[in-house]
């Protein structure tokens, strides 16, 4: 019996066609086997708060974004007296701060703050920065990983009104007063604060504020 033989090529693309087809049906029979539970819910709620987009209108503000009848901000008055020593490369200074509660709160207690602070020795800034090492370094960088500069607010006094001292208790670049007594929604209250720091050398320390040379 005579047997007709497909020419090689024909063959080869019959294969590759049944493959394709094989490929194909392959996401339509594991759809067909997936659980309507096991799919996740990408659509959205239509009844969901629309907050991220359209905050619902309160007190403090209204539909438009404007402030509303009840907003309220804090008012803080300053009468500084300020010193720059170039000598010795030091500001200091005496303000008299006058605090408004404008807050429906009493407050028992005010933060001031103090980002020099992040200049100090001891701040978190200092020992969260790593000193980097390369094979060539200039006189300038290995001066910087030996820096001692004594920085951040040297804090004095701090007194109310009278002169009598407030305690006060100094967190990195946030000082914390606490009153003599709660300070009840419209008073205000008026402290002063004496303080000094030295001025950090740009070149050295780095950052935007410093003294540079000419």
């Amino acid at each position: 019996m005579h047997q007709t033989r497909q020419p090689r090529g024909r063959m080869a693309l019959i294969a590759l066609g049944s493959v394709a087809l094989l490929l194909l049906s392959l996401p339509a029979l594991t759809a067909a086997q997936a659980q309507p539970g096991d799919r996740p819910q990408t659509r959205l709620n239509p009844f969901r708060q629309l907050g991220p987009e359209l905050p619902t209108p309160n007190a403090l503000r209204t539909a438009s974004g404007a402030p509303g009848p009840g907003y309220w901000q804090q008012k803080v008055d300053y009468d500084m007296a300020v010193e720059l020593d170039e000598e010795r490369r030091r500001i200091s200074g005496v303000e008299t701060i006058v605090y408004h509660n404008n807050s429906p709160d009493p407050l028992s207690y005010l933060w001031v703050q103090l980002d020099q602070n992040r200049r100090a020795r001891d701040s978190i800034s200092q020992k969260t920065s790593p000193g980097r090492l390369s094979d060539t370094m200039s006189v300038r960088a290995l001066e910087r990983l030996h820096d001692d500069f004594d920085g951040g607010f040297k804090i004095e006094h701090v007194r109310d009104g009278a002169g009598k001292d407030l305690p006060h208790t100094v967190v990195e670049t946030m000082m914390r007063i606490d009153l003599p007594r709660a300070l009840e929604p419209g008073g205000r209250f008026a402290f002063e604060i004496k303080w000094w720091y030295n001025v950090n050398d740009r070149s050295r320390q780095g950052g935007r504020s410093g003294y540079d040379h000419y």
